[in-house]
């Protein structure tokens, strides 16, 4: 959790610094600042959770690092 905290502050500095370049507006900056970076942090944090599982399930003998979605449901293809 430690690294999603660092990252999200590292993040908000730059989305701030390139928003009030690009607008003039410390409003608009911090609006920016506050918004894009909680949104992409919330994905990062899921996004490293979908690559543990995928780096479980190779361990598990799983090459591809997916189950088979439908394995034999369906009988012989």
């Amino acid at each position: 959790m430690a690294k999603t905290i660092t990252f999200a502050m590292l993040h908000m500095t730059v989305a701030f610094s390139v928003a009030y370049l690009l607008s003039g507006s410390l409003l608009v900056g911090g609006a920016i600042a506050l918004v894009e970076p909680a949104i992409n942090t919330v994905v990062y944090f899921f996004h490293e959770k979908v690559w543990d599982h995928i780096r479980n399930q190779r361990a598990d003998g799983h090459p591809s690092g997916l189950m088979p979605a439908c394995s034999g449901a369906l009988g012989p293809v």
